[in-house]
Order: C-alpha cells, then structure tokens, then sequence
C-alpha cells in the first residue's frame, strides 16, 4: 500500500467492483436523504474538508477497503462542498474534463504544490490498480447501526 502525506482533501479511486455500490444507489431514497441530511446538520454550514461555507453541500461516503479480505466498509458520510467532491472522485471528474479545477483545489487546500499533488495521485492509481484485481468486494455497512434505535 502505497503512503501519501496526511492530506486534508485526498483522492478516492473506487475500484471497478465497487461501481453502483453507494448507499445512494442501495438505499430507499427516503433513507438515504436522511442520512445525507444528518451529515449536512453535523457540518454546520461548512464544508467539513476545507472548511468553506456554503449552502450547497453534497453528502460524501468515506470507504476504506480490506484487501486482504475483500471488504469495503463505510466509515462515515460527510458534507463537501462541491469543490472538494470533484476533487476527491478525480477519476469521474477526469472523465468530463474538469481536472484542472479539481487538481488547483487539491494543491490550495493541502498546501502542496503541483508535483506534491501529481505524486499523491499517482499513488491513488497505484492504490486502485491494485484494488482492481480484486473481482469481487463485499460490504460493511455497520457504521447505518448509529441511525437505528
């Protein structure tokens, strides 16, 4: 596994089979804005990355993953600005041609420069290179536990 510096704002690559497994996607939608206004309340206004007050907040699922044993578990759903959101999901943003927005906001929010983000990127490939190869991720949704009563 590959060591980036501590960041404020990170790359998240989702690996292949992981696509379409997002709580939005396997949630009611009744559920799901529940919880995604449960992360707006807990942010305050703010984005809970840079820290930028808005009223435009998107929800973030925040995963990490068990390659040993193939698990993707939710850790928690934050509120980001929009800004912050391309930023982590560079990969979709690539995709439609935003990229240089999001690296410029990586680079201000971080405090790094251009081949300090260059670097930690290629590390996020590197991470996601090897998560591919994992064909199939199961999930570990116990962090929606706290919404039950």
């Amino acid at each position: 596994m590959n060591k980036t510096p501590k960041r404020k704002l990170k790359f998240e690559l989702i690996p292949a089979g992981c696509w379409k497994c997002n709580l939005h996607e396997i949630l009611s939608k009744q559920a799901w804005n529940y919880i995604k206004n449960d992360a707006k309340v807990r942010a305050g206004g703010k984005c809970t990355i840079c820290g930028r007050k808005t009223n435009n907040l998107d929800a973030h699922e925040v995963w990490s993953y068990d390659e040993e044993k193939g698990i993707q578990k939710l850790e928690d759903v934050i509120a980001v600005c929009r800004d912050c959101h391309n930023t982590i999901h560079i990969g979709r943003t690539q995709a439609v041609g935003n990229s240089e927005k999001a690296e410029d906001h990586y680079i201000k929010v971080n405090g790094c420069t251009y081949s300090e983000m260059r670097a930690d990127l290629g590390a996020a490939n590197i991470d996601n290179e090897r998560r591919n190869k994992i064909g199939e991720w199961r999930q570990d949704l116990s962090w929606l536990k706290r919404f039950i009563k």
